[in-house]
């Protein structure tokens, strides 16, 4: 018994504001077995089943040895008096109002306990329970936790029936872990300082993944759709790797200099795993100035001949970092505040705790499989399945069925096509790479909904203006993210420009101007109205938030021995004080390196961008960040400031497509390497990864990404057959370079001047109606946001579907309406332990079965063709979805052969 208690005293320390009181030693606790009746000594057992089944823990199969977690939630509900459970509760209700990835049933649930306070019978009930419990308590071990407790705790609204309990479990679920389900579901409510975390191994096996990764992920980047190698299946790598060197390194002690450290500290740790993950994910990916290379390089494009090492090096590097020291400025705002959970890295959180973390027996809706072994069933038998989609049977990939009845009747082909149509169709694929494409296992349903009914609203636009010809773009492919010039053919720019590639006014009058296809006229009519919208309205909705933060970032400017953890009292933030911090100057010194290195990019070679665009893309940069992040963290959507960048250049360098690409390298990048960076701390924090550890090896780990990367991108340019071309065999049909190139034609070489004033003159007025759509927005939102449909309906995600069409459709989105309804709202109500097991590994092995898979096909039976010739492979080329054909014949429709401005009078 008092090894027992020895084993919880670290768990006993009072208070919350302490970070030792968010500490546990795992050893002590897992060194001998808890029962229920062993913790949190002043509840009764069904007190303890009740706390228990609030927890998700009702279907351990024994009570005799609890989870490490359990007891510590136990043991801190047991030591906050009604008092302070009030207190919490109250601040929770202030703070978590109006939040949608709360439910309403909670919210009510907390409303409800804290009216109920005030109520004079309170004592009398309490005394009543308390003698029914009493007299029906029976042996936690002998009896599973429904058929022991006399506590409803698992329907879908609870009822209150023991106030000082209820609130005391919600106040401790609040005070030490996470209001919310999806946070608890994957990580841990403690902290043990003691486990290895910044080791050789993970700078070893993390470095390593980061090569291949992003070798790999470069080279299919341009493949429709991408393969990638994505953190879920690093994830699955870096652990037996790890293992592996905790098996075959020696326990040696090695000193460099002052610096002394162990090549084996011992097992393998969840924190290890975690660190070595982050130094992949943040460099993991494609970098976004590729795009720039493909349009500058690649004779397709622009074709030019004074891109070298040099150059990509520079602009490579600084793009890369700079984002890093926008990171760093604002992490309070979106790292710190619990609000920001960030859906999007829950899923590797998950995994990182299936492999890491031991579990306890238990049988959940009957399911008895632990979550590392459904992981590894649901990879093999993905990585077996997709060579069926994939490879032998590829209709079933882009299964547009509808268009088999009838493959030449037009109108049929441009509504259910999913290759050059809208999309329209019930069952659009079986290929998880498709079902997958919007993440609807991580997204919160209420947030993919809104995204899609999004894009339905802006279908509609497509669909008014291709028929009626508006614009002329009947006489252009309906969802084309190309441009074209006044025949329907692509648009060739080199054809337009002099030899220092500035736009030549005589040949444009000559040719005239490139269009839009009717799809890309309305994503940017989309682009357009989100950027007004998403400041004006996060402002407004999260006023609150930014301002409490605000005062705490001056307060830090003004006192440096402040902490960045000041005024943040969720239990991650109190047990991260724990760390030492990286310091707001080296951030600093950080953004003014990489913009050195941008200002030699411009001067030392013909990119024709002033050294002022650079500063001009910070500056938007962080006016915009914050909102977008915001957005971000609570839905998991997000979008870039590419778009607002060509505008504004364009406005200011009529003319210049090549400068027009160079600010947008940075107009972008910075925003998406910041969230990018931000994400990685985000998850840092729920494990409790120090800050300078994540901080050391991602710097190093992004500086070894951007040159394997370029080194990819050669060899790309030099093996790929027809790359970049619309009909490439294996799919390398650039989408992403196409677009960035479209982009500099219309809004760099033409400009907005004549886009807006001659073309499109409609788009304009999109940022208008983004503007004044915020203030409707807002007032609903205020004043009915108790009704479901209002709390879940989220507006920069709605308008954020029109962003999603060309050369993309419905047929990419709608599997994923249908497997987020399934697993992130009927699973996650009805079947809410399951759901919590097992969603996010679900997503991860399915989706690392797929890359391995995916990977192994290309290299075995794509790269040098092996293709199997048969109906099912074949049927997607009969029709007119395959060929996407106009709707009008330009020859026979257009007068004098050509439609748009006539001749000498081009815009």
């Amino acid at each position: 018994m008092s090894e027992k208690l020895d084993n919880l005293a670290s768990i006993r320390s009072p208070g919350r504001d302490n970070p030792e009181s968010h500490e546990v030693d795992l050893n002590a606790i897992t060194s001998a077995p808890l029962s229920i009746g062993d913790v949190a000594e002043p509840f009764t057992t069904d007190q303890k089943f009740y706390i228990l089944g609030r927890l998700g823990y009702e279907d351990l199969e024994t009570f005799d040895d609890l989870p490490a977690e359990a007891v510590f939630m136990l043991e801190k509900i047991a030591s906050i008096d009604i008092n302070e459970a009030m207190d919490i509760l109250k601040d929770s209700i202030e703070k978590y109002d109006g939040d949608m990835n709360v439910s309403i049933e909670d919210m009510d649930f907390l409303h409800e306990l804290v009216a109920y306070e005030s109520l004079g019978t309170v004592n009398e009930v309490k005394d009543n329970i308390r003698k029914t419990v009493e007299k029906n308590e029976v042996h936690a071990s002998e009896h599973s936790l429904e058929e022991s407790s006399t506590m409803s705790y698992k329907s879908e609204k609870p009822e209150i029936f023991d106030w000082e309990l209820q609130s005391r479990t919600e106040a401790g679920i609040i005070a030490f872990w996470s209001i919310y389900r999806e946070v608890r579901s994957v990580t841990q409510p403690y902290d043990d300082p003691s486990i290895p975390c910044e080791t050789f191994r993970v700078y070893f096996i993390g470095l390593l993944w980061t090569v291949i990764g992003t070798f790999i992920n470069q080279y299919f980047s341009q493949r429709q759709p991408a393969i990638g190698l994505g953190s879920a299946v690093v994830q699955l790598l870096i652990f037996p790797c790890g293992k592996f060197l905790e098996w075959a390194l020696p326990a040696w002690d090695i000193k460099i200099w002052k610096w002394k450290f162990s090549l084996n500290p011992g097992p393998w740790s969840s924190k290890e795993q975690m660190l070595a993950t982050l130094t992949y994910s943040v460099s993991g990916g494609v970098i976004y100035v590729s795009f720039n290379f493909h349009v500058l390089m690649m004779d397709r494009y622009y074709g030019v001949d004074w891109v070298d090492f040099g150059y990509q090096i520079l602009l490579t590097l600084s793009t890369n970092f700079l984002g890093f020291g926008l990171a760093g400025i604002v992490r309070k705002f979106v790292v710190y505040p619990a609000t920001c959970l960030w859906p999007s890295i829950l899923p590797t959180i998950a995994l990182n705790k299936a492999l890491c973390s031991p579990e306890k027996k238990s049988k959940i809706n009957g399911w008895s499989i632990s979550s590392y072994r459904f992981f590894l069933l649901t990879f093999a038998a993905s990585f077996v399945y997709f060579w069926i989609p994939d490879y032998l049977f590829t209709a079933l990939s882009t299964f547009n069925w509808l268009t088999w009845i009838a493959p030449n009747n037009f109108n049929l082909a441009a509504v259910t096509g999913s290759q050059t149509g809208l999309g329209i169709n019930p069952i659009t694929s079986f290929d998880w790479n498709i079902i997958n494409f919007n993440g609807p296992l991580a997204i919160p349903f209420y947030a993919y909904l809104s995204n899609y009914l999004g894009m339905v609203t802006a279908m509609i636009c497509i669909i008014g203006v291709w028929w009626s010809n508006y614009k002329w773009t009947g006489f252009l492919p309906l969802n084309s993210n190309a441009s074209f010039d006044n025949k329907g053919r692509p648009y060739q720019v080199t054809a337009v420009l002099n030899d220092k590639f500035l736009l030549d006014e005589e040949k444009y009058k000559e040719i005239g101007p490139p269009f839009y296809s009717a799809g890309n006229l309305v994503l940017y009519g989309g682009f357009f109205a989100i950027y007004p919208f998403t400041v004006f309205y996060t402002l407004l909705m999260n006023f609150k938030q930014i301002k409490h933060t605000g005062k705490g970032f001056w307060k830090m400017l003004k006192n440096r021995q402040v902490s960045n953890y000041d005024g943040f009292d969720d239990p991650f933030s109190r047990s991260m004080t724990k760390y030492k911090e990286v310091p707001e100057w080296v951030f600093t010194i950080l953004l003014v390196i990489s913009i050195v290195l941008g200002i030699l990019a411009a001067k030392l070679y013909p990119s024709d961008a002033p050294v002022w665009t650079i500063f001009f893309a910070i500056g938007l940069n962080f006016v915009f960040l914050i909102p977008i992040c915001i957005v971000y963290s609570t839905t998991g959507f997000s979008f870039g400031l590419n778009v607002l960048v060509e505008l504004i250049v364009g406005y200011a360098m009529p003319g210049n497509g090549l400068g027009l690409n160079f600010v947008k390298a940075f107009g972008y990048v910075i925003d998406a390497q910041s969230e990018n960076y931000i994400t990685n701390q985000k998850q840092a924090h729920y494990m409790r990864v120090p800050p300078r550890a994540l901080f050391r090896i991602q710097m190093i780990s992004v500086f070894l990404h951007s040159l394997v990367s370029l080194g990819t991108l050669k060899l790309m340019f030099n093996t790929i057959e027809d790359y970049c071309s619309p009909h490439q065999p294996q799919k390398f049909k650039c989408p992403s370079a196409t677009t960035f190139y479209t982009a500099s034609i219309f809004w760099g070489v033409i400009g907005p001047k004549r886009v807006f004033g001659g073309l499109y003159p409609i788009l304009q007025w999109c940022f208008l109606i983004g503007f004044l759509l915020v203030f409707p927005c807002v007032l609903i939102k205020k004043y009915f946001g108790r009704y479901k449909v209002v709390k879940y309906f989220h507006p920069v995600v709605f308008i954020q579907g029109f962003l999603n069409w060309a050369p993309y459709n419905l047929s990419y989105y709608t599997p994923g309406l249908y497997a987020s309804y399934v697993f992130m709202s009927y699973l996650r109500k009805r079947y809410t332990p399951w759901w919590s097991k097992y969603n996010y590994i679900l997503s991860g092995g399915l989706s690392g079965g797929l890359a391995f898979a995916s990977i192994i096909i290309f290299f075995a039976v794509q790269y040098h063709p092996k293709y199997i010739s048969w109906w099912g492979n074949n049927v997607n080329s009969y029709g007119l979805d395959y060929v996407g054909p106009a709707r009008l014949n330009v020859t026979l429709e257009a007068p004098d052969g050509y439609f748009g401005p006539r001749k000498g009078h081009y815009p």
